[in-house]
């Protein structure tokens, strides 16, 4: 099977194509930015072709779909670092929006269309009432930063070529997702890689940190890409999808644990520059749809998690200073 996933190179790219090219009957191409790095790809060379394109240039994109012709698609290219979606807006809804345009004009050109995964966000839901959780997937949406609207742009693009041109989309609303690979502007890596350095003796014991008090929806990256894969094989045609662990975990656990995990002790400093314009103070998601659909239903436990978080930090410190 031909299986194209655009983001290839990314946190959640590189894991899924680490999933899908285990069975060999699948060939797994990829499209990365030309600024792209591919380290989280390195291991995986010898089984997947890679593209360099750029999802905004349509006509890159048809040209891949016409040279792969392929049976799924997984759509992961975004801009999805919210502070940044403050900072450059424009940039957020050009990737999320017109890039999305480009990969459904693409797919419904084909001769044969083929499957397409969107990969959505919880962060549509946006402002939640109390008496609303766990989020299912008929709550309203009330996205509260560019990165969330621009999302809610791409899943109601995904549900229009659906009906109008009968796709085969699957939308999906993941909750935050971590795990080994992820960029350490996100939360979970950024205080990982910190304990990490005060563990390893190249950091002092201070941790600076924004909102400790907001609770979030925590799953595996790893249990997410096996939902994707799932979900493009057993879900529903037009309907959406929530991806989540279904309980909250505060921004405070998340880092005392790591200190526990890593057997240190550090200051911990509120940062309030590091807030965000606006905030929720809990949300977490009802996955009963992904269970009753296809089955699925989160694996791995946050400790598991955040203890690979901390090795994948390790590792790179490790490397770091034999390179010197």
């Amino acid at each position: 099977m031909n299986i194209l996933i655009t983001g290839i190179a990314g946190f959640v790219g590189s894991h899924l194509a680490e999933l899908l090219a285990a069975d060999p009957d699948n060939t797994i191409y990829g499209i990365c930015h030309p600024n792209d790095k591919l380290d989280n790809l390195a291991h995986l060379r010898d089984r997947i072709e890679l593209l360099t394109g750029n999802i905004l240039d349509g006509r890159t994109i048809n040209d891949a779909f016409d040279m792969i012709s392929p049976e799924r698609v997984y759509h992961l290219a975004a801009q999805s670092f919210v502070p940044l979606s403050f900072s450059d807006p424009h940039l957020t809804m050009d990737v999320n929006i017109k890039g999305t345009l480009n990969i459904l004009e693409s797919a419904r050109k084909m001769k044969r269309t083929p499957s397409i995964l969107l990969c959505g966000t919880g962060e549509e839901y946006g402002i939640v009432d109390p008496r609303e959780l766990p989020v299912g997937e008929t709550a309203p949406f009330r996205p509260g930063n560019p990165y969330a609207v621009s999302k809610v742009a791409q899943d109601m693009l995904g549900y229009q070529y659906h009906n109008s041109y009968d796709l085969r989309i699957i939308r999906t609303r993941a909750f935050n997702h971590t795990g080994p690979r992820q960029d350490d502007r996100f939360v979970c890596p950024g205080f990982a890689r910190q304990v990490s350095e005060i563990a390893g003796g190249v950091r002092d014991p201070l941790i600076e940190t924004g909102n400790l008090d907001a609770e979030r929806d925590f799953a595996d990256v790893r249990d997410v890409v096996r939902a994707y894969h799932l979900l493009l094989e057993k879900g529903v045609s037009g309907e959406a999808y929530n991806v989540c662990s279904g309980r909250a975990v505060s921004i405070k656990q998340i880092l005392v644990r790591l200190l526990e995990l890593a057997g240190v002790e550090a200051d911990i400093r509120v940062d309030a520059e590091r807030f965000r314009p606006s905030d929720m103070p809990i949300i977490y998601g009802d996955n009963s749809k992904c269970r009753e659909h296809i089955g699925w239903e989160p694996a791995i436990p946050l400790d598991k998690t955040l203890a690979d978080l901390l090795s994948y930090w390790d590792n790179r410190l490790q490397l770091s200073k034999d390179m010197k």
